[in-house]
């Protein structure tokens, strides 16, 4: 099978000939320009043949027009540090306008994408990331600012939610020209360590489905919930074929998770303690539980977030490798 045909027939359940598998990672000088960073995914890809094909662009390139800065200083994500946030007072969340999604670091993006998507097989699904608007909004005020913020100046907040979510639907609406098969759809906020659950439904849900409901002539959507003590059934409430979470930190586990989420799951993997301290052994015997737990059926072998810079090419290749083996 191709992959396009392994993921559509594991949503349907169809008999597949092996469990699919994907990671993706953050390529963090690559991702300063369009070109460099379609060669790292391409690349990437051509190296492991994992079944989807994540852009992972710097988290700044969907604010970086409202003039926010960002710079590299050695994070084993492979994440960027903000150092430079434009909103300041209340009032500066009024100033934001829609941006145009055809210059600067969107123009480059989409960019990126048509290079990557050119470069790759039809059949090789192609997904670009994208954050939430509240994703968004916090790397405009920073990370540390944007709860008390959303309970001082909930107004001043959800009128800058309507413009980046304007701003995001125009990206997605030009990413549908290039022939992608999908969003990764980056949920950084539901968490109750965060929002309560009140607090999620009012300033993220309903941007998040606005969204997400314009994304339905795409046949491959994931969500990544990312932290803990998530709001997992929420989410899963998204209109998604894929749902990905850090679920060896976690609740709910992969087989629980099944029982409320009617499509693929995706994790299996710990980011750290097997992927990047781990050996091509203990990645092998975590990827079999993993499959063996879920049965193999309407899962996907990944892992909670994005592979670290700085995991040995011998685990990555194991887990590759790990759902060759699980049929022999």
């Amino acid at each position: 099978m191709n992959h396009a045909e392994r993921i559509n027939r594991s949503l349907s359940l169809e008999p597949i000939d092996r469990t699919p598998v994907a990671l993706w990672r953050h390529f963090p000088v690559e991702d300063q320009e369009p070109g460099l960073l379609a060669k790292a995914v391409v690349r990437f890809q051509e190296t492991f043949d994992f079944d989807l094909v994540k852009i992972t662009p710097a988290s700044s390139f969907c604010v970086k027009d409202w003039g926010v800065k960002d710079e590299w200083i050695g994070n084993p994500e492979g994440t960027r540090e903000f150092i430079h946030q434009v909103i300041k007072e209340p009032q500066d969340w009024l100033s934001l306008t829609p941006l145009f999604v055809h210059k600067g670091a969107l123009a480059d993006q989409l960019e990126c994408i048509r290079l990557v998507r050119m470069a790759l097989p039809k059949d090789t699904p192609v997904i670009q990331t994208i954050f939430s608007p509240l994703s968004q909004a916090k790397n405009l005020v920073g990370r540390d600012k944007l709860a008390a913020h959303i309970r001082l100046y909930p107004s001043e907040i959800k009128n800058a939610l309507d413009v980046i979510k304007e701003t995001t639907i125009n990206f997605i609406n030009s990413c549908k020209t290039l022939g992608i098969d999908g969003i990764f759809y980056a949920v950084q906020h539901a968490q109750a360590g965060i929002l309560s659950p009140a607090e999620f439904d009012e300033f993220e849900y309903p941007y998040d489905m606005e969204i997400l409901s314009n994304c339905q002539s795409f046949w491959l959507n994931i969500a990544h919930i990312h932290g803990v003590d998530i709001y997992f059934d929420k989410v899963s409430m998204f209109p998604i074929q894929v749902l990905n979470w850090h679920d060896q930190q976690t609740k709910p586990t992969l087989d629980d998770a099944k029982k409320n989420f009617g499509g693929i799951v995706c994790g299996g993997l710990k980011q750290w303690e097997t992927l990047v301290n781990g050996s091509p052994t203990t990645v092998t015997q975590e990827a079999h539980r993993a499959i063996d737990a879920t049965r193999g059926e309407r899962f996907m072998l990944g892992t909670g977030c994005v592979l670290p810079v700085t995991a040995p090419y011998a685990n990555i290749l194991a887990v590759r490798e790990s759902v060759e083996m699980e049929h022999k």
